[in-house]
């Protein structure tokens, strides 16, 4: 696997159909654009929104932001020819909903090298069933070319006969929590899922927080107004980076003065907490240069 740092804090889905969305689009301080082919396109849109997709990818006008193509699901009519158009265009990434094990991984891999995808092209894929949450380990782990997972959060709740609630029902955070501990495991990406209420900033800002919490990489978004909430909620603060440059030299002090025990601000600080703060300053450098 690449060792890259890629931010992935904005994931913004925009509408395959819609022309003058994908070219609003190329304005969006997203980090990641999913090019949607699958809910927001109508049936009788399927294969002009294709289209749009894939021209929206070769155009190359879309600078630093990742882009990712959502297909339809397997098993629809749709989904072999979106899986070959959007290999042989060539995202960074194709983004398949529902999937469910291993297997189905292993079978897109081996779809996406038929087409001709090339090597940069990842694989992500999206959980939001309640098989695909009991199966998350196998299938994260399942093909070094899936690096992104992304979770369904409104079919979690759908699928659960759940309710959408402030701060999230008990499953949802229970399937959050587990996928993370799964994808983490594997050593891969995780993607949080949207917020519906674009008119909430509150109720947005307090979720986008609920993951950062958590661990998440960043989140899936519905609205270009959650485009910089979202970037600053999973960005290290001024104080992070602050906090961290402190760690490490507090750390290094105590290594050349031949200390069991180093400490900065009054706690003790051990050679896990000099990883995680390694990690805020390598993030804050990959921010610099997107």
């Amino acid at each position: 696997m690449s060792t890259e740092i890629r931010p992935r804090r904005s994931v913004l889905y925009m509408p395959g159909a819609n022309e003058r969305a994908l070219e609003k689009a190329k304005t969006i301080d997203a980090d990641a654009l999913i090019l949607d082919l699958e809910d927001s396109v109508s049936p009788d849109a399927k294969e002009t929104g294709r289209a749009n997709v894939v021209a929206a990818v070769r155009s190359g006008e879309y600078g630093h932001r990742e882009l990712a193509i959502r297909v339809n699901s397997i098993g629809t009519q749709w989904h072999d020819d979106d899986v070959k158009a959007a290999s042989e265009a060539g995202p960074d990434a194709i983004l398949v909903p529902k999937v469910e094990s291993a297997e189905q991984v292993l079978a897109l891999v081996a779809a996406m090298e038929a087409a001709g995808a090339p090597a940069h092209t990842q694989l992500w894929a999206m959980i939001e069933t309640p098989r695909a949450l009991l199966h998350a380990e196998e299938i994260a782990a399942a093909h070094e070319r899936l690096t992104v997972i992304v979770m369904g959060t409104n079919d979690v709740v759908n699928e659960t006969y759940g309710l959408h609630v402030p701060g999230r029902n008990a499953v949802v955070l229970t399937s959050l929590a587990w996928t993370l501990l799964a994808v983490r495991a594997a050593g891969k990406v995780i993607i949080d899922g949207v917020y519906n209420a674009v008119k909430d900033p509150e109720g947005f800002d307090a979720e986008a927080k609920q993951g950062r919490e958590m661990g998440f990489d960043g989140k899936t978004l519905i609205h270009p107004s959650q485009v910089e909430p979202a970037n600053v909620a999973f960005s290290p603060s001024e104080d992070d980076i602050e906090r961290a440059e402190g760690m490490i030299a507090a750390f290094e002090e105590a290594a050349r003065e031949n200390k069991g025990v180093a400490t900065f601000n009054g706690k003790m600080i051990e050679e896990l907490h000099i990883r995680d703060a390694n990690r805020i300053l390598a993030y804050a450098e990959a921010l610099k240069n997107r």
